[in-house]
Formats: C-alpha cells, structure tokens, sequence
C-alpha cells in the first residue's frame, strides 16, 4: 500500500490551524490586509461595568462622539439579531459580530444570549468579544460554549501598583474592592483569563491604554508578558482624555510609536486602530452607524466591486 495514513489527530489540528488562519485573515483588528476588505459591526447590549477606570466615560445616548463606551442606543439580544440580520444583507463584506459595550459585556449576561442568537442564524461569521478581563476566569465556560473566537482584553499593567492609578474601583463577587487590592484582584483574573483563552484555542488580543507618566515606561513589560503566554497581538491606544484624567495630556504620536516600537519584537503590534464606538459598523475607520443613507450606499457599492475584483 503506498502513501501514509494520516493521523485523525493531525487532521484535526490541521483544521483548527487552518480556521484560525481564516478567522485572522478575515478580522479587520487582527490583520492589518483585511481592514480594506472586511469589516465588523459592535452590538451595543452591555451597559453594565464592574471597573470604574479614570479615564472612562460611558454615555448610552450619544450620537456625535467616536470613542469606546459611547453608544446612541442600548439593544437587546434581539434587537441586536434584527440589526446583524440588516446589516450582513445590506454589508456582505462585515465578517465580525461584537460585543464590546458601551460597558464590560462579561457584566451582561445579554452578551451570551445575543451571542447565542446570532451564532445559531449566522454560524458562518466570527464572535468577537472585548472585556477589562475582571470576570474572564468565571465566565470562560460561557465564552468557550458561546463560540467566541476571538477575544480582546484590556491589559493597562501588569504591576499593582500602577494599575491602582488606573481604576478608581472594581466590583467582585458583590464585593466593592479599591486602590492595590483592586489592582491585584483584577490583574490575577486578567492574566489567568488570558491563560485560559490562549488554551482554548481563542486568538487573543490585548489593549492597553498608554496613558502618559503612569504606564508609559511599564507597557513593555506587558508586552514580554503576553509574549510568554500565547497573545497573538497588542493594541496600544492613546488616552482619551475625559473622566478623572480629563486634565491630563495624551501621547503624542511619536511617543506612543515609540513604545510600540518597543514592544513589536515581543508581539506583533496593531497600528490601524480607530477606538470606535460600541455600536460602530463598517470598516475600520469608516463607521457606517455614523454616515448618511448616500454615503452608506456608496461604500456599499465600493465595496461589491472590490469583491469582483477578488
């Protein structure tokens, strides 16, 4: 008998690899080619924190500002099926269905039940899921059987001590925690939810918020951490400055390439991002949930005669 007989075990990872590869090719926050070609709409159906973070500023009704944990309406589960049902027929190109807010979705229990229904209308799209990681050990089973395939958490630090200057309070297991104990508390979870992501087979990606004087110095760390742990890429943004840090100044571009720079030979290091909404659609940096009937229509057919050309 010629040729060899395959292992039904590398079978099986072979397509796992492979799934994986697709799901990267296709998000526009993990591949900087597909940002052009694909896009991801944001289901705003988590209200709910469990962090106070000081640079934050949630509003639900807001119409007029292009930041994280803003949205013009809050959805349910199935108001969110209703809009994903519009927007994959009228946007073929949008392969990414999130929940990233406008609070932590791992506060909601809607974000399961959402997830729930989409995953079983549209099993060929991918689940995304963002979250500040405080509830990710205690929810992972619920990720894992939800079908999340891709996770994004916000890692600011990896020291107590600096992160206590990042959050005013954390709330778990019904217990109001503050300052390092907080701290701990939320980077213990941050980093064994991680774990647990990587182990499942989840492509992870971290956030961090490079907020001049506090952890500019420290994101490298971050970096070298999540090299060891499996981190597929890094996401570090620029503060927004608002709620108690509203007073301070941003990095300027060139600081913050500078600690990308930093960081690249540890993890590959996302340089596209936009910081949208929690109800963003479209392309990354073309928010459709923010543009006239004509101009959607005009990407709309962009976008169909790039797909020809493919």
């Amino acid at each position: 008998m010629s040729g060899e007989t395959k292992n039904v075990c590398d079978i099986t990872v072979s397509s796992k690899e492979e799934e994986m590869k697709r799901i990267i090719a296709q998000h526009p926050c993990y591949s900087k080619e597909a940002q052009h070609k694909f896009g991801r709409i944001h289901l705003p159906v988590a209200p709910a924190c469990n962090i106070q973070c000081n640079y934050c500023d949630r509003k639900f009704d807001c119409v007029n500002e292009s930041r994280p944990g803003v949205t013009s309406e809050v959805l349910t589960p199935h108001e969110a099926l209703e809009r994903t049902r519009q927007v994959l027929k009228d946007f073929p190109f949008i392969k990414v269905v999130a929940v990233a807010g406008p609070g932590d979705p791992l506060a909601n229990d809607a974000t399961f039940e959402t997830f729930r229904l989409i995953k079983a209308e549209f099993p060929e799209v991918t689940l995304c899921l963002s979250t500040n990681g405080l509830a990710l050990p205690d929810r992972m089973p619920e990720i894992i059987d939800a079908g999340v395939d891709t996770l994004t958490v916000t890692l600011n630090a990896i020291d107590p001590a600096i992160e206590a200057q990042l959050i005013s309070h954390a709330v778990y297991k019904g217990k109001v925690h503050k300052g390092v104990e907080a701290a701990e508390i939320l980077i213990r979870n941050q980093l064994a939810g991680i774990k647990m992501a990587v182990d499942a087979g989840i492509v992870v990606k971290i956030n961090t918020v490079m907020v001049p004087g506090i952890n500019d110095k420290h994101i490298v760390e971050v970096a070298k951490k999540i090299n060891e742990m499996g981190v597929y890429i890094m996401n570090i943004m620029p503060l927004i400055c608002q709620a108690k840090f509203s007073d301070m100044e941003p990095p300027t571009p060139e600081e913050r390439q500078a600690v990308q720079n930093a960081c690249e030979p540890y993890v590959q290091q996302m340089r596209h991002c936009r910081q949208c909404r929690s109800d963003a659609f479209g392309l990354i940096g073309k928010d459709l949930s923010q543009m006239s009937e004509e101009r959607r229509n005009t990407i709309k057919l962009e976008m169909a005669k790039k797909a020809e050309e493919i």
